[in-house]
């Protein structure tokens, strides 16, 4: 940072143009930018004044065939700790592993929309993801059954059990929980297990949307109907017509676009923007916010008609700190779909990982979770994730705990349910510890230990003699 608290941008680049672009959009955030014609020129001014100064560089990959590999390994060997992001024209899973395998912190496509930058920029001097590789993995396929959500944590399951049960009627559905929790995972699984599951779920995010724009989004409009209206536009409301609206950060919503909503919910019509008559349109509507909505209502900032319409089933989903015993299994979970990436390849993760990620306390929760297993993956050499991997988790897990918390879900309740290279061990091995584990637990009562397996006397005895088990095993 410069002297007068300006941030400082290296910016690698040919074009006058770019850097100029580049230069104003920075500029509103307060940063300041200098200028690198190649590769050679960037290493050269890394011994300036202002080189010694800088607080991230921007490289342009101008050419897609251009292998920007050796600058960066070469300003990664003088400047190990700069944030370096590349700028793009190929937004893939396969040009994310490439760029952060040569040393990028992050990366951004082209054409450079100026808050990605800004907010890229920003995230990168404070050590987190928020360019491209942030969306791409949130964009893995997550569409999962009710029973393929991973999580065993009582809150939890409670949750899903009222979404399961939620997911067969057609009232709305009101999902809260802090950001990056699941939310929308969720609700693809009500909408999915719902009568409406072969048509489409359209998603929506109320809080990315500026205020004049949400109707016309929500509802459409008409050619002509006001200034930049150069041809009609569906609304997300007829795009979902049969099927389900999601609408994400629903405590964002102006509200002016509040009362036209709850105008919908209870006449089951739209009109779009300059046309004479309504619509009728068949929609289910799950709503999503990491706030309080009942709090937000108090606040006079949610309207309390419309509050009580869209909280017909309240769904609560708890923040991952809440259920750290979910975190290997999750953990486990999110790899396997990684690996299905492209230039990404099946990991294992060492116990000494997970009692690593098992003592944070997740603040992006599952999100966090999975862009920071993306990125050990992207960078991991070995066969499978150690607490190496994860030097950002490991800088900064100490700071949350004011005790060790051990490794969750390796063991649970003295049964061990995964072999020391990770992988599941055999159900019948597990079985049969479970049964032990209960007749000590209910100290050789047969009878008890049956009724609280769920089994008959006669099956548990079956089960003895098969397993191998001792009728006074402890």
């Amino acid at each position: 940072m410069t002297r007068n608290g300006q941030r400082l941008l290296m910016l690698i680049d040919d074009e006058p143009a770019q850097r100029r672009l580049v230069a104003a959009i920075a500029a509103r955030r307060g940063w300041r930018a200098v200028f690198a014609a190649d590769g050679e020129m960037a290493i050269a001014m890394l011994g300036t004044q202002d080189g010694m100064q800088l607080d991230a560089i921007l490289l342009d990959q101008w050419a897609p065939e251009a292998d920007p590999t050796a600058l960066i390994d070469e300003i990664r060997r003088r400047r190990p700790a700069l944030p370096l992001l590349l700028l793009t024209a190929n937004g893939s899973v396969a040009q994310a592993v490439a760029a952060m395998r040569s040393g990028a912190t992050d990366f951004l496509v082209k054409p450079l929309a100026p808050e990605r930058l800004l907010t890229a920029l920003d995230a990168a001097v404070a050590g987190k993801a928020a360019g491209e590789l942030r969306p791409l993995t949130e964009k893995i396929p997550a569409l999962l059954a009710f029973d393929e959500i991973v999580g065993s944590a009582p809150d939890f399951r409670a949750a899903l059990a009222i979404a399961a049960k939620a997911a067969r009627a057609r009232v709305p559905v009101l999902v809260e929980g802090e950001s990056g929790v699941g939310k929308e995972v969720v609700a693809e699984a009500i909408h999915a297990a719902s009568p409406r599951g072969k048509k489409a779920m359209v998603a929506i995010n109320c809080g990315a949307l500026p205020p004049n724009l949400i109707e016309s989004e929500l509802f459409g409009h008409e050619k002509g109907a006001f200034t930049g209206a150069f041809e009609r536009k569906i609304g997300r409301f007829q795009e979902a017509d049969g099927g389900t609206l999601f609408l994400d950060e629903i405590g964002e919503m102006p509200l002016e676009a509040q009362v036209k909503l709850l105008r919908v919910l209870q006449s089951g019509e739209i009109q779009p923007i300059g046309a004479r008559h309504t619509r009728e349109v068949d929609v289910r509507v799950i709503a999503a916010t990491n706030k309080r909505l009942i709090e937000e209502v108090e606040a006079g900032r949610f309207r309390e008609d419309l509050y009580y319409r869209l909280n017909v089933v309240q769904v609560t989903i708890p923040p991952l700190r809440e259920r750290a015993g979910d975190i290997p299994a999750l953990a486990r979970h999110l790899l396997a779909r990684i690996a299905e990436q492209p230039g990404l390849r099946p990991l294992g993760i060492t116990d000494d990982a997970l009692a690593l990620l098992g003592r944070y306390d997740w603040p992006g929760n599952v999100r966090q979770l999975q862009n920071a297993l993306f990125r050990a993956a992207v960078l991991c050499d070995g066969a499978a994730l150690t607490r190496v991997d994860f030097p950002q988790i490991a800088a900064l897990g100490g700071q949350r705990h004011t005790t060790p918390t051990p490794m969750p879900m390796a063991t649970s309740g003295g049964v061990t349910l995964f072999h020391a290279d990770g992988n599941l061990r055999a159900l019948e091995e597990i079985e049969a510890d479970v049964i032990r584990l209960a007749i000590g637990h209910y100290r050789g009562r047969m009878t008890e230990v049956a009724r609280r397996l769920g089994i008959g006397r006669s099956t548990l005895y079956r089960k003895l003699g098969e397993l191998g088990i001792d009728n006074a095993a402890a």
